[in-house]
């Protein structure tokens, strides 16, 4: 399929928004959906991730949540549970990401949430809660990383890839604990 052919939802412009207080109880109630979905698939863990789960920080008004699952054996299954829901499975090559399976919620044919699959013992799993608990702990990281977000989100609005390689660096400095 040419990329001119895909849906709007799959090539939409990167748009940073005000932070937004209902975020954090979209990601609690996306969180308790999933869990009822993905329990039969031996799901015990789902969390609210990214930006939308950091208070008070400008992002893209997208819930990001992540399920550890015991492996992806049951990918095919679970995205056809899923697809019930509007969530969309972006297949691995595509996403690029083989440490992952990545879904995307789908309504009135934007972006409203994310979900990333990760098989138990992934390390990107504890990184992540990493990175949302430092920066709600420290509002100068968050306030630095806001920035951040709002430059590449200027610079690469057209580029979501582009985008999230910008905050690599940012994001592994934080990881590793230095200002």
């Amino acid at each position: 399929m040419e990329s001119r052919d895909w849906p709007k939802w799959a090539v939409e412009s990167v748009e940073i928004a005000a932070p937004h207080p209902e975020w954090n109880n979209a990601g609690k109630e996306e969180v308790r959906r999933l869990m009822d979905s993905l329990r039969p698939f031996g799901v015990h863990e789902v969390e609210h991730i990214g930006s939308t789960a950091i208070h008070d920080l400008p992002a893209k008004p997208i819930i990001d949540v992540m399920a550890k699952i015991p492996s992806f054996e049951d990918v095919d299954e679970i995205a056809g549970v899923l697809a019930e829901d509007e969530w969309h499975f972006v297949p691995v090559e595509l996403d690029n990401r083989a440490w992952r399976r990545f879904f995307i919620k789908v309504e009135d044919d934007r972006r409203v949430a994310h979900l990333h699959l990760m098989p138990e013992g992934e390390p990107r799993w504890d990184e992540q809660r990493l990175f949302r608990d430092r920066l709600n702990g420290d509002p100068s990281l968050k306030e630095e990383y806001a920035e951040l977000k709002m430059h590449l989100a200027n610079q690469f609005s057209h580029d979501r890839e582009a985008y999230s390689e910008g905050k690599a660096a940012f994001i592994q400095r934080v990881l590793e604990g230095r200002k």
